[in-house]
């Protein structure tokens, strides 16, 4: 998948890598973005970033579980993963401590529903439960994005939010809980203030709804 972008001189108009684009585009917007081709170079690249026994939170991301990430670092013992230990809490008696275990772990790992082609990442949720992480909490955002994610603007984020991830999500909720889920709070991430908070991983291959 290439585009051509016009170009002067001997050298004529150069072929531009659209995934690279949005590459540079969050990358203007102080967004440290890594070009990945596969799901299985983008688990070793997201490894090499979280030291062993950090404390490591993520959401019910597909993605994450997709490509062996979930397991690696949440399920494995490596880490002092955060859902596990809030798997056994009583909601009812310890929300508060719950909320803050959740909202600023010292890494938030997840993935987006869509990212615009000028550097917009766009998360969607019901709850919101992982969106003060993404948009504060966290100490180090790790996102995982599957290029199959990009699209033209914030118009058509919200379409693919709607028409794709929407009725996935829903499903998977119903077949759990026997309830349907709702799009009520989206975040957009432009970009950071401070360099070096939040990774992107792009990868080229789909992963992920």
């Amino acid at each position: 998948m290439t585009a051509i972008e016009g170009g002067s001189g001997a050298q004529g108009p150069q072929l531009v890598d659209p995934v690279e684009r949005v590459a540079a585009a969050l990358r203007s917007h102080n967004i440290e973005t890594i070009v990945v081709d596969s799901g299985e170079d983008a688990r070793i690249a997201v490894l090499s970033m979280i030291p062993e026994g950090a404390e490591v939170h993520s959401g019910k991301s597909k993605t994450i579980e997709e490509i062996g990430l979930y397991a690696d670092l949440v399920e494995s013992g490596r880490n002092d993963a955060i859902r596990p230990r809030i798997v056994g809490m009583d909601r009812a008696t310890q929300g508060r401590e719950i909320r803050k275990l959740t909202a600023a772990p010292d890494f938030m790992l997840g993935s987006v529903a869509a990212v615009t082609e000028d550097g917009t990442l766009v998360a969607a949720s019901a709850t919101g439960s992982q969106l003060g992480a993404y948009a504060a909490g966290a100490g180090r955002l790790i996102l995982v994005v599957g290029t199959q994610k990009i699209v033209p603007d914030l118009a058509a984020a919200i379409r693919r939010i709607d028409e794709v991830v929407l009725p996935y999500e829903d499903a998977q909720v119903f077949a759990r809980m026997g309830v349907h889920t709702a799009t009520l709070k989206v975040l957009l991430l432009h970009g950071e203030w401070q360099p070096g908070r939040t990774t992107v991983v792009l990868v080229r291959e789909p992963v992920g709804v």
